[in-house]
């Protein structure tokens, strides 16, 4: 089943900005910019965008953390990272890691912040726990983890479609959370906070480690 997945990743990145555009309407990538705002980090700050896909949100997080900082994308697909590659090639600072969100080869305490772009509630079943331990495992003190979703489709037809991807990844799991999301979040961070993006299409939680 795991090379299903990532076989389907590698094949659906070929149009999977374009499947994001529609399905957040939202073409001219006004979430990504709202979220990369708020990451508010110093210039030599150390950011992980977990899932990155095709890493539409590391330029983004690059004129965030400045020239002195780095900004790391990592993800289990090898077809999401060579498009993210292709995107990023020329922007200095940025690394790409093919690694499993579930278990990241990264020191502990070791990024002032770490994103989830559109991707956490297609992590199956157990993964989406263990990605959310290694967030906070991952994250220093006084790091922030800024999860950026979808927000339930109000039109029939998109809700539909949204469930139906959700279900076809095997991401049953994710459905049961969604309206439980803050209890879910709250159980790994110590502050959480939900902001709407200008779309009105997509939310943001934001999530701090604390100092425990």
């Amino acid at each position: 089943m795991r090379n299903f997945r990532r076989a389907y990743y590698d094949w659906f990145s070929s149009f999977y900005d374009r499947f994001v555009a529609v399905h957040s309407s939202d073409r001219r990538g006004a979430a990504r910019a709202f979220l990369a705002e708020h990451v508010a980090v110093s210039d030599d700050s150390f950011i992980l965008d977990i899932c990155t896909g095709t890493g539409s949100l590391l330029s983004n997080l690059r004129e965030s953390t400045g020239p002195r900082g780095l900004v790391a994308g990592a993800d289990f697909s090898r077809g999401m990272l060579n498009a993210a590659r292709a995107k990023t090639k020329m922007l200095a600072n940025i690394v790409l890691v093919e690694t499993d969100a579930g278990a990241l080869p990264f020191a502990a305490r070791s990024f002032d912040a770490v994103t989830c772009s559109h991707a956490f509630y297609e992590l199956k079943g157990e993964t989406q726990r263990l990605a959310l331990l290694e967030v906070r495992r991952v994250l220093k003190p006084d790091g922030v983890f800024f999860m950026m979703e979808h927000d339930v489709p109000s039109k029939p037809a998109l809700r539909a479609l949204f469930y139906l991807r959700l279900l076809s990844m095997g991401a049953g799991r994710a459905i049961s959370i969604l309206k439980h999301e803050q209890e879910v979040l709250r159980a790994h961070f110590d502050h959480v906070e939900k902001l709407l993006t200008p779309t009105g299409h997509s939310k943001v939680w934001v999530c701090r480690r604390g100092r425990s």
